[in-house]
């Protein structure tokens, strides 16, 4: 099944946007921050208070999170035969993978082990830069060869053997949740110690009382920002751009669908996604998408574009 992106095809950026309420009641727990706590501020036309319940950061893992099968230690289905690298340990047993990890491919377990298979793989694929300008479009492919998520997430290899720790890619697909018009909704509760209510609470004993706060809001909404002008800057080729494409849709598809559980007091439902940006297009439906990415995996490998294997294995040694 191939993917139609022809609306896609002058348009610097894909801009769309889910309309999000709480799956249950009205009361929803944002993300914290340390010493500031939920990251409320005053609305741009000064008119109410809006809210951070995701940030940039943690969308980012969160729609890589929906596209790995914990229990299958793989890709999801539609996914499988991408590209990635797998950390075993000194037993053989998985580590890690480049998917999972906070920094993905310049992980201190890929990077800084004495298996160094992918940094010898690195600094052959990316030799010649360690003066002048950073060559992006090679970064690119190697990345989409490597480990092909990593070039829609972003990623900065900070080793001084690869160009002088220069070698960095901007996300090509972020995104956020923001709430409007927002007021706190405080509660609490107690933490009860019937055997000794009274017991030294520095020790985990004794009743505690605590404060809680969550909130609710007018409107929820999650962002997503696709850049195809860096994608096409790449120049990477027809079969790499749709498979980029496609793999990012999905990923926003099956946050949305899947994903929405930010945390015990933030369960979330989407009403509705629509494209700001550009006029006429309408993202492929999840079953289209998860119908069309094996054929685009596939047809990319037979360009040459992936790596064989696929799975690039290595153990970690400190």
């Amino acid at each position: 099944m191939s993917m139609h992106f022809d609306a896609l095809e002058t348009s610097p950026r894909l801009l769309m946007e889910a309309d999000l309420h709480p799956i249950q009641g009205t009361r929803f727990q944002p993300t914290g921050f340390p010493d500031l706590g939920a990251a409320e501020y005053p609305a741009p036309h000064g008119e109410g208070r809006m809210l951070l319940v995701e940030s940039a950061q943690s969308m980012a893992n969160r729609l890589e999170a929906v596209c790995w099968d914990p229990g299958e230690e793989d890709w999801v289905a539609p996914l499988r035969g991408l590209p990635y690298v797998r950390v075993k340990n000194a037993n053989g047993e998985l580590l890690t993978t480049s998917v999972l990890e906070a920094h993905r491919l310049n992980s201190p377990y890929i990077l800084e082990s004495k298996d160094t298979t992918v940094l010898d793989m690195l600094k052959a694929e990316l030799a010649g830069m360690e003066q002048g300008r950073v060559d992006i479009r090679k970064l690119a492919e190697t990345l989409v060869r490597v480990d092909t998520n990593a070039a829609l997430h972003g990623v900065f290899l900070a080793k001084k053997e690869l160009a002088g720790g220069r070698l960095r890619l901007p996300r090509v697909l972020s995104g956020f949740i923001e709430a409007e018009d927002v007021q706190v909704a405080p509660s609490g509760g107690v933490k009860v110690d019937s055997v000794d209510p009274s017991g030294d609470t520095s020790k985990g004993f004794g009743n505690v009382p605590y404060a809680r706060d969550e909130y609710v809001a007018s409107r929820i909404t999650a962002f997503f920002n696709l850049d195809l002008a860096q994608i096409r800057a790449f120049r990477l080729g027809e079969a790499a751009e749709q498979l980029l494409v496609a793999m990012a849709l999905f990923k926003i598809r099956r946050f949305l669908e899947v994903g929405l559980r930010l945390r015990t007091a933030c369960d979330l439902d989407c009403r509705a996604l629509r494209v700001n940006r550009p006029e006429g297009f309408n993202v492929p439906t999840l079953s289209e998408l998860e119908g069309a990415l094996p054929g685009l995996i596939e047809a990319a490998g037979r360009q040459g574009l992936l790596n064989e294997p696929r799975i690039t294995e290595v153990t970690y040694r400190k």
